[in-house]
């Protein structure tokens, strides 16, 4: 029997798809008089010749394309079997996409003023929820001719929106309260997110639902990844590495005594922290301006780091040995980095 007319419709729950397009592939050669069905929770735009030319709502509908029942068929055969007046139907999910993730992958930089080294660095997840507003304008900027479109496509973009708002609103929020405080104003924040970033999801033909903050907390990077960041100068990085040997001290199975035997010479954790803590802390004053005073080298022997430190050379080469201090080895010899 001929192919006269079509029933498009897509009877699928769409549990994490935002959009499903039919055809999957390629171009849609559908009958005019075919009929488009779209459930509850669904609106379908349809296109023809590229063209988005209007939105379906739930109900059945019949669309007008130019393929006209067998004679299409024969007018096909000029254009290497396909039709030269194509259509397509994209069905898209309005239900709301619940409980997806976020999360901060790097700390965020707040101040902190009055408290510690005056800023501080927080690290925080939760979820958000999201729905699609405008169906067509989500289709044409976002999906393109894709065949399906998952939330897995567009989480990463969302996040990256969400984690700049929150980052501005911890910003503003430190400007007159404390890390402390934050902590505390979970859902205060939450809704301040939500509202900085409805302008972005709009753009998209999204809203965002709810935005939740599960935890908010500093964060532990050790005094080692703060310097790297750029945060800590050299006093404050003895300060915090010291503080860090100290932790690590106290977390070992035999306590700080374990650490001190290790660090060498029967010198107490305390009085090797101390040392360089004074160490560092009259480095960073000095500036180099006194006279005769030695600048740091970038690189450093064993030897060397333990002059700038006030301590021996054995404490040096113990801290390496127990991984409190970090050291590169080249050959049979140590090289410390500034």
């Amino acid at each position: 029997m001929a192919r006269i007319f079509d029933v498009i419709e897509y009877a699928n729950e769409m549990k994490d798809e935002i959009v499903h397009r039919f055809p999957e592939e390629g171009i849609g050669d559908y009958r005019l008089g075919s009929q488009v069905i779209v459930r509850e929770a669904q609106a379908a735009v349809f296109f023809r010749d590229g063209n988005a030319l209007d939105v379906f709502n739930a109900g059945r509908h019949t669309i007008a394309t130019a393929n006209i029942p067998k004679l299409i068929d024969l007018i096909g055969k000029a254009f290497n079997e396909r039709t030269p007046f194509p259509a397509e139907v994209y069905f898209v999910s309005l239900k709301e996409f619940a409980n997806e993730k976020w999360g901060t992958p790097q700390p965020i930089i707040v101040r902190n003023p009055g408290m510690g080294l005056g800023v501080a660095l927080l690290q925080g997840f939760g979820t958000y929820s999201f729905q699609v507003k405008d169906p067509q304008q989500f289709v044409t900027q976002i999906v393109g001719a894709r065949g399906s479109y998952r939330t897995s496509d567009i989480e990463e973009r969302l996040r990256s929106v969400l984690l700049s708002k929150l980052q501005d609103v911890l910003g503003e929020t430190t400007s007159a309260k404390s890390v402390v405080d934050l902590i505390g104003l979970t859902e205060e924040l939450g809704a301040s997110v939500r509202a900085k970033a409805q302008d972005d999801f709009e753009a998209l033909g999204m809203v965002l639902k709810s935005f939740y903050i599960g935890n908010l907390k500093p964060s532990s990077k050790s005094a080692q990844e703060l310097r790297d960041m750029g945060m800590l100068d050299m006093a404050t990085y003895t300060q915090l590495q010291a503080a860090d040997a100290m932790r690590d001290a106290a977390q070992n199975e035999g306590g700080g005594a374990g650490l001190t035997a290790g660090i060498g010479a029967g010198m107490g954790i305390g009085n090797l922290m101390g040392q360089a803590l004074q160490g560092g802390m009259q480095n960073a004053a000095a500036g180099g301006a006194a006279a005769g005073s030695i600048k740091m080298p970038d690189i450093m022997t064993p030897a060397e780091a333990a002059q700038f430190m006030k301590v021996t050379e054995a404490d040096v080469l113990g801290a390496i040995n127990d991984d409190s201090l970090k050291a590169k080895k080249i050959g049979s010899a140590f090289r410390i980095s500034k």
